[in-house]
């Protein structure tokens, strides 16, 4: 959008004696992709766009077409016209990303490399720091609401505390941005997506466990941390809904050269110590901390497995996948999906919500603070 709006691509257009501000032609657009290597030909052109309408990001000016047509029809993006859904995940998102920009562009950036543990990490602050500047830039009051902006990024997995083991204190406790706003992404990414997601692609394993590489060598990951007892989860694309009714093929297995008892393959023994309750998660002072997780899927999946139920729980997180980019980790409780409360429900159900959503998945979970 900003590189439309300097191309001068972007800018009011006069049709049939009404002038459209901030406003593009399709066709020229098209063009324009075309012509900066975003799209390799008008076809892809066409489907990008389409992705960014059935997104809310862009839209017919008169929303006379829901479909991106290749020709002399304006459009206009739903930020230069204040339409653009802003929910407060959205919110913290942008919000994150305006700090981070501020800290990186300026001399003496709290944001260093820094090392604890004998580990280094990328762009971390103390807490007590980042406090201190949020106040100093005008970005917070006072230091509450700053200790209220730093949890709130916190929970949505824009920042994190380096070793995941605390939230956000005013202390000299080292965090990290999770997320590097400045990676460049390119329009083609929005295509890796498989476009035929339904119900009767099993719940069972859900959108969960991908499987990027055909050689069956290097399809497995670790379901659980290695100083506990290890299964070994082989990573399969989504099975047919039979499953369910106990015909499902085995995805856990520990080698080759042996095989699980039909009940273990279907429901493997849970990774949690012992069970919990949705009264201990939400009882006052309970040692949980909710999180906010915005996962991307790509073209095979989520990478991750739900189990259980009233509460459910992450069996299994792909190590390579986009929850993991995300910062899921296993035997975290699923407290909400894309805004709708879930803790009362199994996890067919919730299986069933992900699948039936949008690619770009809003997870609210709860992790037991160590």
């Amino acid at each position: 959008r900003l590189r439309l709006h300097d191309g001068k691509l972007i800018k009011d257009r006069r049709y049939h004696l009404r002038t459209y501000p901030n406003c593009f032609v399709a066709k020229e657009l098209t063009d324009w992709l075309i012509d900066h290597k975003e799209a390799p030909d008008r076809e892809t052109g066409i489907r990008l766009m389409q992705k960014l309408m059935d997104h809310y990001i862009i839209h017919h000016v008169c929303d006379e077409h829901s479909d991106y047509k290749d020709a002399k029809l304006l459009y206009r993006f739903r930020k230069d016209d204040g339409t653009f859904p802003l929910s407060k995940d959205v919110k913290v998102f942008m919000r994150g990303q305006s700090l981070y920009e501020k800290l990186v562009s300026v001399e003496e950036s709290i944001l260093k490399v820094r090392e604890e543990n004998s580990v280094k990490y990328q762009r971390t602050f103390l807490g007590c720091e980042m406090i201190d500047w949020l106040v100093q830039e005008g970005e917070a009051e006072n230091r509450k609401e700053a200790v209220e902006l730093g949890r709130a990024l916190l929970e949505h997995g824009i920042i994190q505390h380096v070793s995941n083991r605390h939230h956000f204190f005013d202390s000299d406790t080292l965090y990290q941005f999770w997320i590097n706003f400045r990676r460049r992404r390119r329009l083609t990414e929005l295509l890796n997506e498989n476009s035929s997601r339904t119900l009767s692609e099993s719940p069972d394993s859900p959108f969960c466990l991908r499987k990027l590489n055909p050689d069956p060598g290097n399809t497995s990951f670790l379901s659980v941390q290695t100083n506990k007892e290890i299964k070994i989860v082989s990573a399969v694309r989504r099975s047919s809904i039979t499953s369910l009714a106990g015909n499902c093929n085995p995805y856990f297995s520990a080698t080759p050269m042996l095989v699980f008892p039909p009940v273990a393959e279907c429901n493997p023994k849970s990774v949690l110590k012992r069970p919990v309750t949705n009264e201990e998660l939400l009882s006052p002072g309970a040692p949980y901390v909710k999180k906010t997780l915005t996962i991307v899927g790509d073209a095979v999946g989520w990478g991750f497995v739900v189990r259980g139920g009233r509460p459910c729980h992450i069996q299994a997180v792909d190590p390579g996948g986009p929850a993991a980019a995300a910062g899921m980790k296993v035997c975290q409780f699923v407290f909400s999906v894309n805004g709708m409360y879930v803790l009362h429900l199994d996890y067919q159900t919730i299986s069933s919500l992900i699948m039936t959503g949008p690619r770009t998945l809003v997870m609210e979970v709860m992790e037991a603070v160590e």
